[in-house]
């Protein structure tokens, strides 16, 4: 607001000192300009008036911006002790609790506001009340912000943006979403939050996706390691680098961490010739189990495109007891992948269906590689005007005949363990997929 306006509502007042809108309205503009000593002035003429809820909370952002967080803090106070709080006066309180260095009181105000909105978050608490709050109980801060930023997500993605695989969402609504829905009636029967599902199939096919879809689903946070991100040279460090990994998901329950490439970390220990690589296995095992801290609200999914390369103590109950097939999508999830992956893209008279019956076999990422293949053929078209050429039905099908489905080649190989090494019935939906049992 301009010198000019702040004008007009100073004029307007002196015609009608007594009028609240007006002076709220002078008051709020000259804290947006930072005109703090002014809009204090104001905001106090208010509260002469009237005990005004919206005055109050103006005053409180006016100490706040001028550092003076005890009074803010009061003023908050007796807000909250009146029941008039919101998200608002919460996150501002924590905000000023934080910088008077009450972290136990910072750290209530923040719980309580997101417990009137659990999808709000705010980096800055979250962060410093995470950190402060470890080294007030005089633990070593191991939680560095570097590992924060490394590893971890807020998904903002969610069911709605998988394109089919209705059978595998159905397994996780089962095992990760519907125990934290309703955690007191699994409570009930003794059984915890937590827990993990191991998802198999051919590369490209969403595993990693659906994943990050599922901690969005659950307002989760995310966490995704490979072997690469754990692994190191020094004796003793890959397993502490484990270690940390599930402590940052433990602090930060509800989280889901996601172990991709899991058959590298593993493998059978009895194929492990180097005794180090045997240490950080029983380490992983250990963790999963949750011997040394509960794992009471961490989700753990690992993904692999090679189960049968698995130790079998990853399967026992209680760790990666549920195994879950991701196939490559049918007709209807290609159609649906189309869909997400061509929306605000330039398009004209697209066939989803036509295009998906053409795509057998082919995996999500395949279908990404097409639809990358027919707009590199579009630009081509487009450089000599400048002008964005829509994609068509011709040019999908056209670019499906230069990149064929990569996922033929693991089928082959998983075939034979579905049909010679299967005595568990492990690998029995790779025989359903490839229709040889019913």
């Amino acid at each position: 607001m301009d010198n000019k306006t702040i004008q007009s509502l100073r004029e307007a007042l002196l015609q009608s000192p007594d009028n609240i809108p007006i002076r709220m309205l002078l008051a709020q503009n000259l804290l947006e300009i930072n005109r703090l000593e002014e809009a204090e002035i104001e905001f106090n003429k208010v509260l002469e008036y009237s005990n005004d809820f919206n005055a109050k909370v103006g005053l409180a952002k006016v100490y706040f911006q001028k550092k003076n967080y005890s009074i803010c803090i009061v003023i908050l106070e007796e807000i909250i002790e009146n029941n008039q709080a919101n998200l608002e006066i919460y996150i501002l309180y924590a905000k000023a609790l934080l910088k008077e260095n009450s972290i136990a009181q910072a750290i209530e105000a923040y719980k309580n506001a997101l417990a009137l909105e659990p999808n709000y978050f705010d980096e800055e608490l979250d962060k410093q009340l995470k950190n402060k709050g470890q080294q007030e109980d005089g633990e070593i801060d191991e939680y560095s912000t570097e590992l924060d930023q490394r590893f971890l997500q807020r998904p903002d993605i969610d069911f709605s943006d998988v394109g089919g695989m209705e059978n595998v969402k159905k397994e996780i609504e089962l095992k990760i979403i519907k125990p934290l829905q309703h955690a007191e009636l699994y409570k009930a029967y003794g059984k915890k939050v937590g827990g993990g599902i191991l998802l198999y199939g051919p590369p490209g096919c969403g595993k990693t996706f659906i994943a990050k879809a599922t901690a969005g689903q659950v307002n989760a946070k995310f966490i995704n390691v490979s072997l690469n991100d754990i692994l190191d040279m020094w004796i003793g460090n890959s397993e502490k680098n484990l270690h940390d990994i599930f402590d940052l998901a433990r602090i930060n329950q509800p989280c889901v961490l996601f172990i991709d490439e899991i058959d590298a970390l593993g493998a059978s220990r009895s194929d492990m010739k180097q005794s180090s690589s045997r240490h950080l296995i029983n380490q992983f095992l250990q963790e999963l189990d949750g011997i040394d801290a509960s794992n009471e609200g961490v989700l753990i999914i690992g993904a692999t495109n090679t189960p049968w390369n698995l130790d079998p103590a990853f399967r026992r109950p209680g760790r990666f007891d549920r195994i879950v097939f991701v196939p490559p999508p049918d007709v209807d999830s290609r159609t649906s992948i189309l869909k997400i992956k061509l929306k605000d893209k330039p398009i004209s008279s697209v066939k989803y269906n036509a295009i998906s019956k053409k795509l057998k076999h082919y995996s999500g990422a395949d279908i990404d590689a097409i639809i990358d293949i027919a707009i590199e053929q579009k630009l081509e078209a487009s450089f000599s005007d400048g002008v964005p050429k829509p994609l068509e039905t011709k040019d999908l099908i056209e670019a499906s005949k230069r990149h064929k489905p990569s996922t033929q080649e693991w089928f082959a190989t998983a075939k034979n363990f579905a049909m010679f090494a299967n005595d568990s019935g492990l690998y029995d939906d790779i025989l359903t997929h490839l229709k040889l049992k019913k």
